[in-house]
């Protein structure tokens, strides 16, 4: 009788770097099993990657852990947070709801997405959070994503410090600006506070990059392929940045 193939839960997934995750986990041998709000974007996703399993749920609600778990019937090698959360504006004029929604979509997601796989987590899988460079470097014009990652953070170290006993690992990766979608609505927001034009704040986006560089999606893919090495147990509770050099702090 056939083994029975492990399974990697992404939420996301049919984001631009959700849809590049799935891809790579699919070619590293895992059955996947795509998570979005949406079953027609679901549907595209599964006609794209054939073999890639839809599973219609909300993170930002409680109702997502049951739905994720009907839908897993085998051990789980890694699950992916890889939601975003919308572009509110700055500190000062984002409204103080926004900052709480963008908290539970990430933080309360993937505690969430946890909570629905943990009856099939054994050990050697992997917990992996997607954050980002704002949340250690915080910028004027981005406070969700901000204060979600900066929270994010914290709740995977306290799940590495849970889930250790067990021999599970959580990680979280923080990769600098992505050129998305998504990024070309910050920088219209960073462009009309300044009063400038989007190529211009997109340039000087990557000129504060050490390498004058966005993060690729693809790059991001690529790390969390990288967690499924053994080897990356060195790395539970840490955050692996992806940001081309951009953050100057020390940790």
């Amino acid at each position: 009788m056939a083994a029975m193939r492990e399974l990697a839960v992404v939420v996301g997934a049919t984001g631009a770097m959700g849809r590049l995750i799935c891809r790579g986990l699919a070619e590293s041998g895992l059955q996947v099993v795509a998570v979005a709000r949406s079953a027609a974007a679901l549907d595209e996703l599964a006609r794209d990657l054939p073999g890639i399993r839809g599973c219609t749920a909300d993170i930002a609600d409680d109702s997502s852990i049951q739905a994720i778990s009907g839908c897993l019937d085998a051990p789980v090698r890694m699950v992916v947070q890889a939601a975003g959360v919308a572009t509110a504006g700055g500190v000062l004029e984002a409204p103080a709801g926004a900052l709480a929604e963008a908290v539970n979509i990430k933080a309360g997601g993937m505690l969430r997405l946890v909570r629905a796989a943990d009856a099939r987590l054994q050990p050697g899988s992997r917990l992996v959070a997607i954050g980002g460079h704002y949340g250690f470097e915080p910028s004027a014009y981005a406070a969700t994503a901000g204060v979600a990652n900066a929270a994010l953070a914290n709740l995977v170290r306290q799940l590495s410090w849970a889930y250790g006993p067990r021999h599970i690992t959580s990680h979280l990766l923080a990769p600098g600006p992505a050129d998305t979608e998504r990024l070309r609505r910050v920088a219209q927001a960073r462009a009309a506070r300044d009063d400038g034009s989007v190529d211009q704040v997109l340039q000087q986006m990557r000129q504060e990059s050490a390498i004058g560089s966005l993060t690729g999606v693809e790059q991001v893919a690529w790390a969390v392929q990288l967690l499924l090495a053994p080897h990356a147990d060195a790395l539970a509770g840490s955050t692996l940045f992806l940001d081309a050099g951009r953050r100057k702090g020390l940790p």
